[in-house]
């Protein structure tokens, strides 16, 4: 059970609620339950917010997990080889600081320039 995604309706606004399980691409919907507004009210459509509730993607605009809510900090995403990989990190971002010193000379032209400005 994931507690306390937030569901964005199309023209609504967001919903709390439990999702049974994480969405998947071959879905056709969303199943949950516990739905209640942002301030944890009742929404005025729901006649018991513990009721199971089917909401189609098409009424969906997209759909907030927050990661402390699936019970781990590491979300595994898919990578283009079929390994699943935790936080993939780009090469720009993982390069150690030598490597960059090199891309990030300063132009004395331009400096001067805006001196003179």
């Amino acid at each position: 059970m994931i507690r306390n995604a937030v569901l964005h309706l199309n023209g609504e606004q967001p919903l709390l609620c439990d999702l049974f399980d994480m969405p998947a691409a071959g879905d056709i919907g969303l199943r949950c339950t516990n739905l209640r507004l942002m301030n944890g009210k009742r929404p005025v459509f729901a006649d018991d917010s513990k009721s199971i509730f089917f909401f189609p993607y098409v009424h969906i605009r997209f759909v907030e997990v927050l990661p402390h809510t699936t019970g781990s900090a590491d979300v595994p995403v898919e990578v283009p080889d079929g390994d699943q990989q935790s936080n993939p990190v780009p090469a720009a971002v993982a390069a150690p600081d030598d490597e960059l010193d090199g891309e990030l000379e300063i132009d004395e032209d331009f400096l001067r320039r805006i001196r003179e400005v």
